[in-house]
């Protein structure tokens, strides 16, 4: 039996091989998320590491000169409808309008509070964070002048502090780096879902509609060996997929600048070999589920469809895992308690074996399950045409 099965993954395999297109697509995934993940990293240290000037309309400028100096200092400047930079060219000025009180130096003389209004559309994604920049500035110049007047009255500013707060941070360089890594997992598992689909839908609705599934079901080959090659062929591609993407991300990871965060990111080879490890049943499920779900539908593009909606669940199951989100009964159900173990590796932890092996056993019970169910729907001709 098992020779007729490995006769039948080759021949999957090799004509899922001949339609080059339909393989580049299944590994399009695994290869473009990586380097765009990068990209996306790469932007983000650098605004971090280096942030632009923020460009804002101060009202009343010349009422706090030294406020609006130690703005200016942290890149918060002034600017107008008509200001240019020192090419000539428009300022980007935010719609942030500050606006410094009529009475602002005559109460700072004073030692009393001096009002300021910040007036920004705060439902605007693209202004939340300069708004929070600006507030967080002003809120260490206040307290630094509010040190200042204590001084001046002679009185030390640690007493308006009565509990200092130490922090001693235990984490290193590796397990902060962990942090972007765990996050980065779930685009590693879902790759397995997505490098497969093509193939599990070519090799169930496709062959139905190309009237080939009725032919192969009427050589003497036996339906369980059928749909185990089925699955076998649609687990390597979805295994190789989850490889390229293991290789691209420990290449291309390496050139994201992490130090100028503070931290590392390192895809080990002991990482690399215990996702390939996890991987596997999650691939096999993944497998089962979409041919399945394919020989479900009564079409080509109906099985499109239907795989797009059912890949939202493993993608939720992922997402939860990597924001920490998943409520206990969750972390031990598949895909979300593999990723946990994985998480727990790669931030130096103890890998929770227990949630690991049981997470994986219930993942294999649904591919055999789904599996065995396959191989009874094809005993029905309205699988097998479609009806």
């Amino acid at each position: 039996m098992m020779s007729k099965i490995m006769t039948m993954v080759r021949k999957e395999l090799i004509d899922a091989a001949r339609d080059k297109r339909s393989v580049m697509a299944g590994l399009y995934y695994a290869i473009g998320t990586p380097l765009m993940m990068c990209g996306m990293f790469m932007l983000l240290i650098g605004q971090m590491s280096s942030p632009k000037d923020l460009n804002i309309k101060i009202d009343n400028i010349d009422n706090a000169p030294d406020l609006v100096k130690y703005l200016s200092s942290q890149g918060i400047t002034h600017g107008d409808s008509h200001s240019t930079d020192d090419q000539g060219e428009p300022l980007d000025v935010k719609d942030i309008r500050l606006v410094i009180s009529e009475d602002y130096a005559a109460q700072m003389a004073k030692g009393l509070s001096a009002e300021v209004t910040l007036i920004a559309d705060n439902s605007n994604e693209k202004l939340q964070n300069s708004i929070r920049r600006l507030e967080r500035n002003l809120r260490t110049y206040s307290a630094e002048m509010g040190s200042l007047r204590l001084i001046a009255r002679g009185i030390d500013p640690r007493v308006v502090q009565p509990i200092k707060v130490k922090i001693e941070d235990q984490a290193t360089a590796d397990s902060k780096g962990g942090v972007i890594l765990g996050v980065a997992t779930m685009t590693m598992i879902y790759a397995v879902f997505i490098s497969g689909m093509n193939l599990a839908i070519d090799t169930s609705a496709g062959e139905r509609e190309r009237n080939s599934l009725a032919l192969l079901l009427s050589h003497p080959v036996s339906t369980r060996s059928i749909v185990l090659a089925k699955v076998f062929a649609v687990t390597v591609f979805a295994m190789l997929g989850l490889l390229l993407t293991l290789i691209i991300s420990k290449i291309s990871y390496a050139y994201v600048p992490w130090h100028e965060l503070g931290f590392t990111v390192n895809i080990s080879t002991d990482f690399i070999l215990l996702m390939l490890l996890i991987g596997l049943p999650i691939a096999m499920m993944a497998a089962s589920l979409q041919l399945f779900v394919s020989f479900m539908a009564k079409s080509f593009k109906e099985a499109q469809s239907y795989l797009t909606l059912v890949l939202i669940v493993p993608m939720m199951l992922s997402m939860a895992a990597s924001y920490n989100i998943a409520p206990e009964t969750l972390q031990w159900l598949p895909v979300s308690g593999q990723q946990q173990a994985l998480i727990a590796f790669i931030k130096g932890r103890e890998i929770p074996m227990l949630q690991l092996v049981l997470s994986s056993v219930v993942t294999l019970i649904i591919a055999l399950g789904l599996t065995f169910a396959m191989e009874r729907s094809l005993k029905s001709e309205k699988i097998v045409f479609g009806l």
